[in-house]
């Protein structure tokens, strides 16, 4: 596997050359894309010359110890070293999906259990606010449907790192994990009885696309504008300001009302749009190939959970993983890294079977 290493040298060095120019800069998309590929080809080669010194390190003192016998325990040591060097090199040149430098939108809808389940619906988007602003991201909400009680029964935000990130750490191999249906067991602010009610919100997360990424006809598309409404059903616009698009050849429908102006409401829809063409296109490519990935579940159905949050016990588990830790109050709050380090191990676990299989 640490073969394939030498042949990434050359493109680190290529693209080091390109990131020099002045005219690579003038192209932001281009300059983004050709950074996330030399943050990804930084951090390998710098594990794999770590794994390198190691075994150079090793060799050199194994010599010595020939007249010096205490040169003996520094070659276990620095094996043991390489060996872990070895590990984090094993881990990154591990085939990653596609989509894992992308930033990403998240879309959180209510699902059974009415009002509570619109305000859990609120308290996810939140904790995904939280999480992003202590990663130093940036958070966009594209469109949302609020409820009568302030929770959201569908809301779409776009979640941005700022800079280069390293493999693995932006928004999308991150947040792709969370996916799926979260059920929430607490005594709702509707109940009289203070009894515990179970309920669900479904979350859908799907890499945003640039317009490179998918080619959409305006042939295929058709464009309803009608007025926004806010909770209850009442208007909000006096105009015709939202902007609903169907695409023909999918038949994906999305829909944006957030903003003022028709214009504004067309280009966060698109955005949704493709991004929704992506994720389609993505899911057809992995079933013809037969790849293992995580299916997400798009119905908002209780019995299919990803993730419980259990606020009597202050308890979140998540089921794939078997992660169960009682500080619900600060998973809410954005401390969310632990629980989605149990699904990136999970994962890698499963992809490093895979590759000796």
């Amino acid at each position: 596997m640490f073969e394939a290493v030498e042949g990434m040298l050359a493109e680190h060095a290529e693209l080091e050359s390109r990131l020099a120019l002045p005219e690579t800069h003038a192209d932001a998309r281009l300059a983004r894309t050709l950074n996330r590929r030399y943050a990804e080809l930084n951090a390998v080669i710098a594990a794999w010359r770590e794994w390198q010194r190691y075994g150079d390190d090793a060799d050199a003192a194994r010599e010595l110890a020939a007249d010096d016998p205490a040169f003996a325990e520094e070659v276990e040591t620095l094996l043991v070293q390489r060996e872990d060097a070895a590990e984090r090199l094993r881990r990154l040149l591990v085939p990653r999906d596609p989509a894992d430098d992308k930033d990403v939108l998240l879309e959180v809808k209510s699902g059974e259990g009415g009002e509570e389940s619109a305000l859990f619906a609120g308290d996810l988007l939140r904790m995904y606010a939280r999480y992003a602003e202590r990663r130093g991201w940036k958070t966009e909400v594209l469109d949302a449907t609020e409820s009568d009680l302030g929770g959201y029964k569908s809301v779409t935000v776009a979640v941005k790192s700022t800079g280069s990130a390293e493999p693995g750490q932006t928004p999308y191999a991150l947040l792709k994990f969370e996916g799926g249906v979260h059920r929430v067991q607490r005594v709702p602010v509707t109940e009289s009885q203070g009894r515990i009610h179970t309920s669900a919100a479904g979350v859908l997360v799907m890499p945003e696309a640039e317009q490179v990424d998918v080619e959409v006809n305006e042939n295929d598309l058709r464009i309803d504008v009608f007025r926004s409404s806010g909770p209850g059903g009442q208007s909000v616009n006096t105009t015709d300001s939202a902007v609903r698009i169907t695409h023909l050849p999918t038949g994906i429908v999305v829909s944006c009302q957030n903003e003022k102006s028709q214009l504004q409401n067309k280009e966060q829809a698109m955005r949704i749009l493709r991004a929704r063409l992506l994720q389609a296109a993505q899911e057809a490519a992995d079933a013809e190939a037969s790849d293992a990935r995580r299916s997400q579940v798009r119905t908002v159905d209780r019995s299919e959970r990803i993730r419980t949050y259990n606020f009597p016990e202050n308890r979140i588990s998540d089921h794939r993983t078997g992660y169960k830790a009682y500080n619900l109050d600060q998973v809410l709050d954005g401390d969310l890294q632990p629980v989605l380090d149990s699904c990136v191990e999970a994962d890698m676990a499963a992809r490093l079977a895979a590759l000796e299989d």
